[in-house]
């Protein structure tokens, strides 16, 4: 793709979510996500081949589904209150179309299919964008609209998202597949806590792009998509290999690294709204995503691919590809937890 034409297209799918985060105006609101959705999928198919194509097409199909679903919502809301504002919600039924409508953007079970499905079929950057960028404008939504949102709809469909996003993840070798579960994990660990405390919900979206970014650059820098591909990395990018394990184990929410703090916030506030039983559900499922995290450290750094020559080391060019942000979001996705006091202030 030419640099002016993904100028616009990129400044069109910012300036959509952009739309969705300062608008009050539900017609607003909805013009920015059809802005970002027909914007997104020229990036989808940068590199056009069939399974872009197809993952591009699943794409448009299921957010132009959510979107009817979210206009219908509005007018509901709208024949109702006789207005468009976002905060004044008095309806149940136009509650509950909005939120599955913003979950099946997300790619909360159980309209999840869609995610593996694309993320997959789609290049490794494109992927990227799409399980962060992407979340950013519905759940800015989900948290103006959180106090009339259905508690048990919500709950629902956090519990089925933890475990499909665990379950999903245990059998797959393709990286953008396993990234993929991951985030349907991480969409629901937020929706629980989006109606007890919805700025922690913000904050757990902010440390989760973090880690997601950080993930997806290592596995750009030395052009990894499966986990067979994440072994040789040992014997050609040595210091990355360990990088890739720290990340990896950031994701999977292990105390001394970032990744711990937004799943110690949401279990204590769980808790303290005597919802010990979900908090107890949430904290064994998190261990069936920490189970493919391990393995693909396992694959990473504790493996040693088999070679007949002297020299361990693998020849390699010299790297060409651009890690300007890397060393930050490493920093961010794994040293955050001593500033946990700081972020509860500012959040």
């Amino acid at each position: 793709m030419k640099p002016p034409i993904l100028i616009i297209i990129m400044s069109t799918v910012i300036s959509g979510t952009i739309m969705v985060l300062i608008s009050s105006h539900w017609l607003m609101i909805w013009i920015g996500f059809e802005m970002n959705m027909l914007a997104i999928i020229p990036i989808l198919m940068k590199k056009f081949n069939p399974r872009a194509m197809e993952a591009s097409t699943k794409y448009f199909l299921t957010q132009a589904t959510a979107s009817m679903l979210l206009m219908l919502g509005i007018v509901i809301n709208l024949l109702l209150t006789g207005q468009w504002t976002v905060l004044n919600m008095p309806s149940p039924t136009a509650s509950s179309m909005m939120t599955m409508a913003l979950a099946m953007k997300l790619g909360l079970s159980p309209f999840h299919f869609w995610v593996p499905e694309v993320t997959q079929g789609v290049p490794m950057s494109s992927g990227m964008i799409l399980l962060t960028w992407q979340k950013i404008a519905p759940l800015s939504v989900l948290y103006q609209i959180a106090p009339s949102m259905n508690l048990n709809l919500l709950m629902a469909m956090a519990t089925m998202s933890i475990l499909v996003g665990g379950w999903g993840g245990l059998n797959q070798t393709q990286l953008r597949k396993i990234l993929a579960y991951s985030s349907i994990s991480h969409m629901g660990w937020m929706i629980a806590v989006t109606t007890y405390s919805p700025t922690l919900m913000m904050l757990n979206l902010t440390i989760y792009i973090t880690m997601t970014l950080g993930t997806f650059m290592l596995f750009m820098l030395n052009s990894s998509t499966t986990t067979l591909s994440l072994s040789h990395m040992w014997n050609k990018l040595p210091l990355i290999a360990s990088l890739v394990l720290m990340t990896m184990l950031s994701l999977g929410g292990l105390p001394p690294l970032s990744g711990f703090i937004p799943k110690w916030m949401i279990i204590h506030e769980l808790t303290k709204n005597d919802m010990v039983t979900m908090a107890m559900f949430m904290a064994m499922t998190a261990l069936l995503n920490l189970y493919f995290y391990m393995r693909l450290t396992y694959a990473t750094a504790l493996t040693m691919f088999p070679s007949t020559n002297i020299m361990k080391m693998k020849w390699q060019f010299e790297n060409t590809k651009n890690t300007t942000m890397l060393p930050p979001l490493i920093m961010i996705s794994t040293m955050l937890l001593p500033l946990t006091p700081m972020m509860l202030t500012l959040f």
